[in-house]
């Protein structure tokens, strides 16, 4: 799959969605998180409250990104991720909050933050 490919992939496949990010130390941390938004300039971005995931990217900018298709067996993708860019309880975070029927967190503080895709791979790669 191609970055081409992601947003329609994304917009008409379910699955469960996983962001792992790691400190400067090494500490890694793995959460339960959207599906990506696609930019017209190629970036993805994903709204973050606060916390852990958000905190890791302030000493290390890179993230990976697991989806696993609902379903029988292991399909899905992997996406290695550079974070080249936030904003902070901006007009577009609260857009992105509504658009998801999540408004009420923009009560809070909210980060969209800006990533450039570095690798896409497949969830199983096959044995060569």
């Amino acid at each position: 799959m191609d970055k081409a490919q992601l947003p329609e992939y994304f917009k008409t496949t379910t699955g469960t969605s996983v962001l792992s990010t790691c400190d400067g130390d090494g500490q890694v941390n793995s959460a339960v998180y959207a599906r990506p938004r696609f930019f017209a300039d190629g970036r993805i971005g994903f709204i973050m409250l606060d916390q852990l995931s958000h905190a890791n990217l302030q000493s290390n900018p890179r993230a990976a990104y697991l989806f696993i298709e609902e379903g029988k067996g292991y399909a899905g993708v992997r996406l290695h991720l550079k974070k080249v860019a936030e904003e902070r309880n901006t007009e577009r975070v609260k857009e992105c909050l509504e658009e998801r029927g999540k408004g009420k967190f923009f009560n809070q503080t909210c980060y969209l933050v800006f990533f450039e895709i570095e690798r896409i791979l497949p969830l199983v790669t096959k044995p060569k």
